[in-house]
Formats: C-alpha cells, sequence, structure tokens
C-alpha cells in the first residue's frame, strides 16, 4: 500500500512540475494553482510513505522517477529533445532505483 502511496506522490509530483513549465514564471493563474495543488498533494503522499520508508530511500525513489518522468514529459509533451549523455543518465538513475528496491534490506517489502 505505501508503494501504490509513493506513485501517486511520484505522479502529482510530475504533474505539479508540468503545471510550472505552463505557468510561466506565475503569470498564469490556472496552472500556477494546478501546481500548487499537486505538489501539495505529492508531499502529503510522501510524508504519508515516510511512516515505513526511510526518508533517505522513500526521497531517493521519488525524485528518481520524478526526474525520469518529467523529461519524457518534457520531450512528448514540451517538445524538449534528450541527447545521448541525457539518456545514458535517466538510465543509470532507473538503475539505481531498481538496485535500491530489489536489494536494499532499507526499503519496504
Amino acid at each position: 500500500m505505501l508503494y501504490a502511496v509513493l506513485i501517486v506522490a511520484i505522479v502529482f509530483e510530475v504533474l505539479g512540475t508540468s503545471a510550472m513549465q505552463a505557468a510561466q514564471h506565475f503569470t498564469r493563474l490556472g496552472p500556477t494553482l494546478v501546481m500548487v495543488g499537486c505538489y501539495a498533494v505529492a508531499f502529503f503522499c510522501l510524508s504519508y510513505t515516510l511512516r515505513a520508508i526511510p526518508v533517505g530511500i522513500a526521497y531517493a525513489i521519488w525524485s528518481g522517477l520524478g526526474i525520469v518522468l518529467i523529461s519524457v514529459v518534457g520531450v512528448v509533451a514540451f517538445g524538449q529533445r534528450l541527447d545521448l549523455p541525457a539518456v545514458l543518465g535517466l538510465g543509470l538513475i532507473i538503475a539505481g532505483v531498481i538496485v535500491i528496491n530489489v536489494f536494499s534490506k532499507s526499503t519496504f517489502h
């Protein structure tokens, strides 16, 4: 259950960051309100997972997967491009999250 809440936190963090792009330096009210709301839900859900998942592990998963997903959103929704070093770096982030979840005894299973 806690990992499902962590996934919700990641999704809302990505939505909030996407809205930040659309808010254009807080000059557009709608996207700014969406951003604030999404970040509120994301941080609430992240804090909920800290009941059983150590803060460093939860934050590593949250931020790592958030980075990868927002990079994909940047490519798909905003027409941004990733060069080979960026793609390799994102792959290393994914590998790190996998290593934490598969091999670390610090995670909640």
